[in-house]
């Protein structure tokens, strides 16, 4: 028997969600940010009764914080950073953009090798691939004897156009100490930019340790099981294979998020979807339309990645968002979190500020005694002392301030909305907004109606939705190559022979894993550009002549015309799937439409509202808003105006009322 599990570690809990012989099991647990393995040990333990015994063959699919965490914190390894002759400070002169362009003082920007750690040494290559300076074997002496003097843990090494040849990188790699993490960048990322590549490789190598351990203690922890670890594209990869690729796993958590979104859509028929994942730290917003949309610019922190990865906009607002005042007296929701330890006030772990979440349960919208399905009791008189604390300088009442607090966390998410819809050229109200994470569906109406948007979904198991994302999402691998040059130049056999070459590369790491190459799919695709363009688009190759006419329609429809130019490859990519198995699910529910469990007042609303729990509404149930829908993960506020209908699948499906247009 097989039984699957999918783990989501997020900042404030660590979501499980396990699936036996069609039934889903959900669980949560509090986070441990400094180990964070030991949540997902204390949660599997929780699970044991449900995933033991000799005959049961466990596969774990799940989202790591480790590599996100290392760069956000920079709490990365020693890292040596080996480049050409006169290249040794790429990384800290970057792209000499300033962030704060008419600042007289600007903030200088951090460095992200220190000058010590910064080898220069022979080995260059020309734009045409020839060589230009020759690596010694005096070269190569003298880069070991320094590593070894600096006693790095990593080393990332980065010659100029490797990727067209690359035999010095690898000569390097091969005199290296063998106990020190090695990233070179003609296996990392062979693309042109050399800051750019330079940039991931350095991230792999400064994270590979870091992830390397955590994926070795996981293992030890759960020596029975079969363990993947989701990548930032949305497909998953082997944990043995992942430290190498740590790179890949910065947008672990939140790729999973909208694989188990597209998943949930694919069930309901709803296309077009905005999403927004909103935790206890952040809110993850994106656009789905079709197939996830990737992006090879996205950036973590300071630092510009560009390895494949899901386009999503994430903002400092979640439920444990903490408000403050700033210098001028004004009141401020985030970036800062109260995250796992202590939290917010109300749950008793000695927090003092009030937060997004304490803001809720003041206000009447979550309840007290059905968190977490009544595993944990929030604290409503701490939550209201750290709200007082707040409002007695603003001169307000406790209610007032929690409206204050949920009003401006809302703007911020509606802004990062718009930036993923309004801001691409895509009007809102004609896609279903859809909300998940645990505090997405106290806040999904009013960001709705802020867009006019006009239908809103709310999963089921919204709460644990990246975690239920893992074990829908494919086994994959993205590969790239840059070949520059006229497209109508090039010699279409020797195209198809490189993307072979990639297409089994990526194949060899699929069926390492265990998979069956007859199930594999496989995507080409093009990055293009008009000649004398500094970016690219990514156009789906079907001949030379369908890809050239593809791009100039693809241009025309992104910026609004197409020139009479020469278009020039840059990149070729293949994309290797091998679909997820079936997850057919138990449709919830009950047999007879549910009845309220409860009444309870809510700020600013005249008359106690109904509270239903999620499990005993049947399909086909309408409610009229407003209401609470109560579930062990979470908690939906169908505000005034707004009806909810549960479909066969359990969804929450929320629309306008007419007449409220």
């Amino acid at each position: 028997m097989r039984i699957l599990i999918g783990i989501d570690t997020g900042g404030t809990f660590t979501d499980f969600v396990l699936y036996r012989n069609g039934q889903l099991k959900i669980h949560k647990v509090l986070s441990t940010p400094q180990a964070p393995e030991q949540a997902i040990l204390q949660g599997l333990a929780d699970l044991q009764g449900d995933a033991s015994g000799s005959e049961m063959e466990v596969y774990i699919v799940h989202g790591s914080t480790v590599a996100t965490n290392a760069v956000l914190e920079a709490k990365g390894v020693s890292t040596v950073f080996i480049s050409n002759r006169g290249l040794g400070d790429m990384l800290t002169i970057a792209r000499q953009t300033r962030r704060q362009l008419y600042a007289l003082q600007p903030s200088s920007s951090p460095v992200p090798v220190p000058p010590s750690h910064c080898l220069e040494t022979g080995g260059r290559l020309g734009a045409g691939g020839g060589v230009v300076e020759t690596l010694t074997d005096a070269d190569v002496q003298a880069l070991v004897q320094q590593v070894r003097c600096l006693k790095p843990r990593a080393v990332a090494i980065n010659l100029l156009f490797s990727y067209l040849d690359d035999r010095f990188e690898k000569i390097i790699e091969a005199a290296l100490p063998k106990d020190i993490f090695i990233s070179r960048s003609s296996s990392v990322l062979p693309e042109i930019r050399e800051y750019e590549r330079g940039m991931a490789t350095w991230l792999n190598a400064a994270v590979g340790p870091l992830v390397e351990g955590y994926l070795s203690r996981l293992d030890e922890g759960v020596r029975h099981a079969q363990i993947s670890v989701m990548q930032s594209s949305g497909g998953t990869i082997a944990a043995e294979q992942a430290a190498k690729q740590a790179v890949h796993m910065l947008l672990s958590g939140p790729a999973g998020g909208l694989a188990g979104a597209r998943f949930i859509g694919e069930q309901t028929g709803c296309e077009g979807l905005l999403t927004f994942d909103m935790g206890g730290t952040s809110t993850d917003v994106a656009l789905i339309d079709g197939d996830l949309q990737l992006t090879t610019e996205g950036r973590i922190a300071d630092w510009p990645v560009a390895v494949p990865m899901v386009d999503m906009h994430t903002i400092g607002a979640g439920g444990g968002s903490v408000a403050s005042l700033d210098s001028g007296g004004l009141l401020q929701v985030g970036p800062e979190s109260a995250g796992a330890m202590p939290g917010p006030a109300c749950y008793g772990q000695g927090g003092q500020r009030a937060t997004v979440t304490d803001a809720n349960l003041v206000l009447g919208r979550l309840r007290a005694d059905a968190f977490l399905g009544g595993g944990m009791r929030l604290d409503v008189q701490a939550a209201v002392d750290a709200c007082t604390r707040l409002a007695e300088p603003l001169d307000m009442n406790v209610e007032q301030l929690a409206t204050g607090i949920i009003r401006l966390a809302d703007e911020h998410m509606v802004q990062a909305l718009r930036v993923m819809s309004v801001q691409r050229g895509i009007d809102p109200r004609s896609l279903t907004l859809v909300s998940f994470g645990g505090a997405g569906g106290l806040h999904v109406c009013a960001l709705a109606e802020a867009l006019g948007i006009q239908q809103a979904l709310v999963p089921v198991h919204a709460g644990v939705l990246s975690a239920l994302g893992m074990l829908v999402a494919p086994r994959e691998r993205r590969l790239s190559q840059t070949r520059i040059g006229l497209l109508v130049d090039m010699d279409e056999q020797v195209l198809m022979a490189e993307f072979e070459r990639l297409i089994q590369q990526g194949q060899t790491g699929l069926i390492d894993e265990g998979v069956a190459i007859n199930t594999i799919e496989i995507q080409r695709s093009l990055d293009l550009r008009y000649r004398g363009q500094s970016y690219t688009l990514n156009v789906a190759w079907q001949d030379k002549a369908a890809s050239v006419q593809a791009f100039h329609q693809q241009h025309e429809r992104r910026y609004g015309h197409r020139l009479a130019l020469a278009v020039e490859l840059v990149n070729i990519r293949v994309a290797l799937q091998s679909p997820a198995a079936e997850l057919p699910l138990e449709r919830p529910g009950a047999a007879q439409p549910g009845k309220a469990q409860a009444e309870v007042q809510i700020v600013g609303l005249a008359a106690p509202v109904p509270i239903y729990t999620r499990p005993s509404l049947a399909s086909g149930q309408r409610l009229p808003g407003p209401l609470l829908i109560t579930e062990t993960v979470s908690t939906t506020y169908v505000a005034p105006g707004w009806i909810c209908e549960i479909d066969v699948f359990g969804n929450l499906i929320l629309g306008r009322v007419a007449s409220r247009k």
